[in-house]
């Protein structure tokens, strides 16, 4: 099994930045994609961005030019740095392991984390 552990979620303002880590622990050899979904009050949840272990990216395009997805395959760790965030952020954000960025999308998933709450105020 995989074990995803998310940190840094927060409450910043509009304009501000965060950055979400992702730490993986368990079979991580069957990681191949790492993703961040989230899920707004009252939304479904959505693919946000994820990347393979070749670096290859997807992000969704209400995020696009602002957020940057990367990971540390030596470490097994993921990050997701958010900027110039808005209100429309503010979720809580998962982090997601799959065997393809494809079976990401398709949210057939290994594993979810239990999820870091961030709050952009207005």
């Amino acid at each position: 099994q995989v074990q995803l552990v998310e940190s840094g979620g927060g409450l910043v303002q509009a304009g501000g930045s965060l950055r979400l880590s992702c730490a993986a622990s368990g079979s991580t050899f069957r990681i191949n994609a790492i993703g961040w979904y989230r899920q707004a009050p009252g939304k479904q949840r959505e693919l946000v961005a994820a990347i393979s272990s070749g670096g290859n990216t997807k992000y969704a395009d209400p995020v696009k030019g602002r957020f940057t997805i990367s990971r540390d395959n030596a470490n097994n760790t993921a990050y997701l740095q958010m900027n110039s965030l808005k209100a429309e952020d503010t979720a809580v954000y998962y982090c997601t392991a799959a065997d393809t960025i494809a079976t990401m999308i398709e949210a057939r998933l290994h594993a979810w984390g239990r999820g870091t709450l961030v709050t952009v105020s207005s």
